[in-house]
């Protein structure tokens, strides 16, 4: 992908036309591009492509409260396709007059969003809020003219990258919780499509308050003819610190740059115990955050059974009672202390760019020798109940499972013995 504006589509006959999943009402079936065609260097299709009609099958997409409702975009209009050069992110709304001299900086187009990362399944995952008319134009050119998937994201539904296809947990009727808690806000998953770097989900700007988002809080940024390094540089000069700006064009986005300041919003029922978290990219895959965050949020106190632990500050008392829980129902010889495996790891989830709930210190790993990643596990079930019934979310029902792992998604408040339920 280069920084130039990327050559639009204009026939069919040019386009890698859709093969549409049909999708009844209340079901489980997504859209998803697919194509005869032969790529071309550019991204966009060559060749003829073939398809299944759209009317060959119900392709209606599920029920989905009329609240999240937007006019469908239809077919691309003229414009610059291309993607962003960088990503700006604040903890709150950005200040509408700094993102007019943004607007107003030589060859500079933008788009504003909402942004947030809610923790899906121990990853915090990227989810924006866009006008999907809007932001379609800074995705993939067979993906930009995917007029399917963005007509589904203004009725309601999310579109997910493609890679994360039947990766992620979803119900019976393809809906997708975005938060750990189990009363996390669910989104029908409409559509599969390659996302402009960094963003894992979106959907229309109707969510932003029922998923906990920030109203407006970033920015994709296009620098056109001018060098992204030298545009994040004014960038940040305008923000001056309030906002973290972010390299994504090509050549920088196969890795974060060490040195690299960025803000993670998380939302959801943890959101609280996280708060707005500032870190600096270092090498290797580690992060550092902010001191002042690590003194306000990360702790080592001694818990049953394991000993000292290091985590965050909020997991303590509903860890001690879940610990304290399984040594009353005598499980504590279940747990091999010298198999735990740590709670608070600030670094990046490994060979990504992505944070996982161990950067928050929410999350813990116990067992870890015998519960490996994508086995059902041998940990004991009778422990894993106990965890639950303490508001922690079990690794092994996921997808991909992870049966070493535990992870906070509900702040629960022990009682003293002997009180009322």
């Amino acid at each position: 992908m280069g920084h130039g504006v990327r050559r639009a589509l204009t026939a069919t006959a040019t386009l890698a036309v859709l093969a549409v999943t049909a999708a009844c009402s209340g079901g489980s079936g997504a859209a998803d591009p697919t194509s005869s065609a032969t790529p071309g260097g550019d991204g966009s299709a060559t060749g003829s492509a073939t398809a299944t009609s759209p009317t060959s099958a119900t392709t209606a997409p599920p029920t989905v409260g009329q609240e999240h409702a937007v006019p469908a975009p239809g077919p691309r209009g003229p414009g610059i396709l291309a993607p962003a050069d960088l990503l700006v992110v604040g903890a709150n709304t950005l200040d509408p007059a700094i993102v007019d001299q943004v607007k107003a900086l030589d060859g500079v187009t933008l788009l504003q969003l909402s942004l947030a990362e809610p923790i899906v399944e121990n990853e915090a995952r990227t989810v924006a809020a866009v006008d999907p008319g809007a932001y379609r134009s800074f995705t993939p050119p067979r993906f930009a003219d995917f007029e399917e998937a963005w007509d589904r994201v203004a009725a309601g539904e999310l579109a997910l990258k493609q890679r994360l296809k039947g990766k992620l947990s979803t119900d019976p009727d393809g809906y997708l919780r975005l938060g750990g808690a189990a009363d996390a806000p669910a989104v029908h998953v409409g559509a599969y499509v390659q996302q402009q770097p960094l963003i894992d989900v979106v959907v229309n700007q109707t969510w932003a308050e029922t998923l906990g988002m920030p109203q407006d809080n970033a920015l994709l940024v296009r620098t056109g003819a001018r060098a992204p390094a030298t545009v994040a540089k004014e960038v940040r000069t305008l923000f001056g610190g309030t906002a973290a700006v972010t390299l994504v064009d090509k050549a920088t986005r196969i890795g974060l740059q060490p040195g690299a300041k960025l803000i993670a919003v998380v939302t959801g029922t943890v959101a609280d115990a996280v708060g707005v978290f500032r870190y600096t990219v270092l090498g290797g895959g580690r992060i550092a955050p902010d001191p002042a965050w690590v003194r306000d949020h990360i702790s080592t106190e001694v818990v049953p059974i394991l000993g000292a632990v290091t985590c965050n500050k909020l997991i303590f008392p509903q860890l001690r009672a879940a610990l304290e829980d399984i040594q009353d129902q005598g499980l504590a010889d279940k747990i091999h202390p010298d198999q735990f495996a740590g709670c608070y790891y600030p670094r990046f989830i490994a060979g990504t760019s992505t944070l996982s709930n161990h950067a928050f210190g929410l999350a813990l790993d116990i067992n870890a020798v015998e519960n490996q990643r994508g086995t059902v596990g041998l940990i004991d079930r009778g422990v894993v109940r106990v965890f639950q019934k303490w508001g922690f979310t079990w690794g092994g029902d996921w997808n991909y499972t992870d049966p070493m792992h535990f992870e906070m998604n509900t702040l629960v408040t022990p009682k003293p013995e002997g009180a009322d339920d």
